[in-house]
């Protein structure tokens, strides 16, 4: 039987391993085996119930999603498809004030669509975008707060690896989920914008115009040169990945199958555009290395989820809040506050792995839909992607940009309003959820 005692017992240890600095999976999985440990009083039992859990969880067909999506993203990351939609979007954008700027958070968000992973977004376009930004006379704080901000876009814009982190914890499907966050990605896309125009017509020299509402001089003459390239390299990315999230949400084929199928076009497509033998197996390799830990953290996380429930964890504080009598939108705001105290000190996955098993069943006793719910948490710990002092954003620009020394606080100051603006697309979902569930509740009820 599990008491109050034990209760208080089993949420302190968390507590205690996580802000002690040991890695998440072995704080779920100990935290997770002393549950059942309390409960039964027997540690044979505990151990067949882990060796079980780890058996269904990792023969799940739906855990392959997240290697193979990750495959697909490096491998036309690899053949230079970042750099290719950021010289068909800065051409394109040459008529609009800041273009360099706006050009970054464009060509971020069709990336997001091939990655799925902010980081990658950070790392490539800290080498692509702000060279030229640097160029045209940027400033240094808005440029590299531009690129922080806008890299948000890779965990909001499907295929997005929380999101798939978030169908697996939850049981919610995984393509309902990447339509949900369509609009949000668009909404969080026009804010940006906004910004920048903002900035543009009131402090011009922090985006290299010296005259109020002129056009930054070009970046590269050259590059017209290549224009006709990178419009062909774009075109055939947005095709594959459109082909494979349009097969997924049309029923020709599973998410799984969706992201095998993408990650052998991306593969097909890396070679023709000239992606060497040594450098397929480094991407393969890399995947390997980054997915490998996210599925032990996935393993411990529903060995976690299950102790929660088991144990009346998940029920008790879902009682607990409800029961103090507040609102629903008093109960979204705490959850809300939690995510973003947490973004200041563990990374995002292990916020979901973290607080989802619990948050998600309290928001549905709530009122709250379980789709906008779910883009709601995405956006808050993201935020914490930007916020001090973890903002793992932040330190990813800064560790590709190794010759700008000491920007660190430039860029958590440069990308304090895209972490305004994340906020705002949180509020604007609270109010309006339509705007996360229409296209998932379109698509789906034309089947």
């Amino acid at each position: 039987m599990f008491d109050a005692l034990d209760l208080t017992i089993l949420v302190s240890v968390l507590l205690v391993v996580v802000f002690a600095g040991v890695h998440i999976a072995v704080a779920l999985g100990v935290t997770a085996v002393l549950g059942i440990y309390l409960m039964t009083d027997d540690i044979a039992v505990a151990q067949q119930f882990v060796g079980n859990t780890a058996y269904e969880a990792l023969r799940d067909y739906v855990f392959a999603v997240i290697p193979l999506f990750m495959l697909m993203g490096e491998f036309l990351a690899r053949c230079g498809a970042a750099r290719d939609m950021f010289t068909l979007v800065t051409r394109m954008t040459k008529m609009i004030p800041a273009r360099l700027a706006v050009a970054t958070v464009l060509a971020n968000a069709i990336f997001a669509f091939v990655t799925g992973v902010s980081i990658a977004a950070a790392a490539a376009f800290s080498r692509i975008a702000y060279p030229e930004m640097k160029r045209a006379g940027y400033s240094r704080q808005f440029s590299l707060g531009c690129i922080a901000g806008s890299a948000c876009l890779g965990m909001l814009i499907p295929p997005s690896v929380l999101m798939i982190v978030w169908g697996v914890l939850t049981e919610q499907s995984i393509g309902k989920l990447f339509l949900a966050g369509v609009l949000p990605g668009f909404l969080l896309v026009s804010y940006y914008i906004l910004y920048i125009q903002y900035v543009a017509f009131t402090n011009p020299q922090a985006v290299g115009e010296q005259v109020r509402g002129s056009v930054p001089l070009p970046v590269d003459p050259g590059a017209d040169a290549h224009i006709e390239g990178a419009l062909l390299s774009t075109v055939l990315v947005i095709g594959l990945v459109i082909g494979v999230l349009c097969g997924i949400w049309m029923g020709a084929f599973t998410p799984t199958e969706g992201a095998g199928v993408g990650a052998a076009a991306g593969l097909l497509l890396a070679i023709i555009k000239g992606l060497r033998w040594k450098e397929i197996v480094e991407v393969v390799i890399a995947v390997g290395r980054t997915s490998g830990p996210l599925l032990l953290l996935l393993f411990t996380a529903q060995l976690y989820s299950r102790v929660l429930a088991m144990t009346g964890v998940t029920k008790a504080v879902q009682d607990l809040i409800i029961g103090a009598g507040l609102s629903p939108w008093a109960i979204l705001a705490l959850i809300v506050a939690i995510w973003f105290v947490l973004g200041c000190i563990i990374d995002s996955i292990s916020i979901i792995l973290l607080t989802v098993p619990v948050f998600a069943p309290v928001a549905a006793a709530a009122g709250f839909d379980p789709l906008a719910f779910a883009i709601l948490g995405i956006l808050a710990i993201e935020a914490g992607l930007l916020t001090p002092p973890f903002g793992i954003l932040v330190f990813t620009v800064q560790a590709a940009l190794p010759e700008e020394k000491g920007a660190v606080g430039e860029i958590f100051k440069g990308s304090i309003p895209y972490w305004i603006a994340l906020l705002g697309v949180i509020v604007t979902i609270a109010v309006f959820p339509q705007i996360a569930t229409w296209l998932p509740n379109l698509a789906f009820s034309a089947k």
